[in-house]
């Protein structure tokens, strides 16, 4: 659905941007970094093309006139038009699935995912796949590929309706391929997975250039939201697959993968990408915009800044700050930021953890607040306490505002703060709280962090260098040329051995 039209500059090179459940109808911090990009170029005529829910999400930001289209991708909502093909297109379009379900299912069988995933795309856009994948036939064949005789997926006992949950997933997943895909300029994925693959479509039909930036890792985030998903093994096993290898196809055809931080570049080695077309570019801030938030609170206060969401485990934070109060009682914790649709349950549980605790009106929930350095402000030290994360916005804005801060070791983190704040464990409320104690209890350190904070982010993470290095690479890909070599990306010839040796090397591994 066409939810905005402008008009391009003449002449610009053209960038699509391929987005799922972020810019422009959604806050955070992808949609922070788009803005950014966006924002930065008035000289690239920008098209978005947005994975959304039901296609009629309102736009949550301002766009510029050389935004010239922002194209909704519905996930759910009401059923694609379309009638099931008929005879030969049937019969082909009934192999090209069986050997795409092969693939996920099968080792032997996954060097066919890539071209079964070209034949859907081209029977979506003719508006078949959508209903082949809602009628019992597509049942029937999923029921008959993982009862394959020396599958493990069959030890499991798929049930009729395994089989139904897992093709209604699989149809709604695959319902991007159906969009137009771009048929020049640059395709720009501004995340893995489904929002991917109307770029992939772009690249195999009309040879446009896929780059690919992860700031968080798709697919880790994937297995870590499977571990509680309500679904048995067999639809988890048919998911997850199509997860990884749609995330080995975008590392191998992308012309270059930039990730938010070397973290990621582990992930997505594993996944099958060429070592020499990753190349880091770091997200920026304006330090003009976050300059230093001045005296600190009278009282202690840890202040968090975020979207309300599981994957921040602010269960932890709340667990840690419990600690925290049995050894400092005037101690509070404020936490920042809006609960996106869907995720109430999760706010309220986090309410209820607090209240079990005893901590009454010591943890509060301000939600969105309009001017977010007053969330890093109203802190004595900001908390970051996820699970998962790229290189995180809220961190280096804290710490170009001038505060000391305490995070988990997760994604870019390390990275990001070096030695100016404290680092520990994720899932590790008494590592938390301890990291917490320490710095409540010395002014003078936090401080002199603080100010060390901001100096790093200066020095190393602006958004004009950020913006540069992505015109640069545009340009360069839409021209045809290599980007392998342009200036401002970080060249990884190597991983930081910190990183190796840290939480990066162990997720790999497990």
């Amino acid at each position: 659905m066409h939810v905005r039209s402008g008009a391009p500059q003449p002449g610009a090179t053209h960038v699509t941007l391929l987005t799922e459940g972020t810019y422009p109808h959604s806050h955070g911090g992808v949609s922070v970094w788009c803005d950014q990009l966006v924002q930065g170029m008035p000289d690239i005529a920008f098209r978005i093309m947005a994975v959304t829910g039901n296609g009629r999400e309102p736009l949550a930001w301002e766009l510029p006139p050389q935004v010239a289209e922002v194209v909704s991708v519905p996930m759910w909502g009401a059923t694609p038009p379309g009638s099931p093909p008929r005879g030969r297109r049937a019969r082909r379009l009934t192999a090209a699935y069986e050997r795409f379900l092969a693939a996920l299912l099968d080792p032997a069988e996954e060097e066919g995912f890539g071209p079964a995933l070209y034949e859907l795309a081209a029977a979506a856009r003719d508006g078949l796949l959508s209903p082949a994948l809602r009628s019992d036939e597509a049942v029937r064949v999923l029921a008959g590929v993982w009862n394959r005789p020396g599958l493990e997926v069959r030890e499991a006992r798929p049930t009729l309706h395994d089989a139904v949950t897992a093709t209604s997933l699989l149809e709604h997943a695959l319902r991007p391929l159906a969009a137009e895909p771009p048929r020049a300029g640059v395709a720009h994925a501004v995340s893995g997975g489904i929002a991917v693959l109307p770029g992939l479509a772009a690249l195999h039909e009309h040879g446009v250039p896929l780059l690919l930036t992860e700031h968080g890792v798709y697919l880790r985030e994937r297995y870590l939201s499977y571990r509680g998903a309500p679904y048995r093994w067999p639809v988890k096993a048919v998911l997850l697959g199509f997860f990884r290898l749609l995330a080995g196809e975008t590392y191998r055809r992308a012309a270059l993968i930039t990730p938010g931080n070397r973290y990621n570049r582990l992930w997505e080695e594993q996944g099958g990408a060429d070592p020499a077309l990753i190349r880091t570019v770091y997200n920026g801030v304006d330090p003009a915009a976050f300059p230093a938030a001045g005296p600190e609170p009278a009282g202690p206060v840890l202040s968090w800044a975020g979207r309300v969401d599981p994957i921040k485990d602010l269960e932890t934070l709340i667990r840690a700050f419990a600690l925290v109060r049995e050894r400092v009682p005037a101690a509070v914790l404020r936490l920042f930021g809006g609960t996106p649709r869907g995720g109430e349950a999760y706010r309220e549980r986090c309410e209820e953890l607090a209240r079990s605790l005893g901590l009454g009106g010591a943890v509060t929930f301000e939600g969105r607040v309009d001017d977010i350095r007053d969330a890093y402000a109203a802190g004595s030290v900001v908390m970051l306490s996820s699970i998962s994360e790229g290189f995180p916005f809220t961190l280096i804005e804290a710490m170009s505002c001038g505060r000391a801060t305490v995070s988990t070791d997760v994604g870019g983190v390390r990275e990001a703060v070096g030695e100016t704040g404290l680092v520990v464990p994720p899932r590790d409320p008494r590592a938390m709280a301890e990291a917490a104690l320490t710095l409540l209890a010395d002014p003078a350190r936090r401080a002199a962090m603080g100010e060390a904070a901001r100096l790093r982010v200066i020095e190393q993470f602006t958004l004009r260098q950020t913006v540069d290095t992505f015109r640069a690479i545009y340009h360069e890909l839409a021209a045809g040329r290599p980007a392998h070599s342009v200036p401002g990306s970080v060249p990884d010839t190597a991983v930081p051995a910190a990183v190796a040796a840290g939480t990066g090397a162990r997720s790999v591994a497990g």
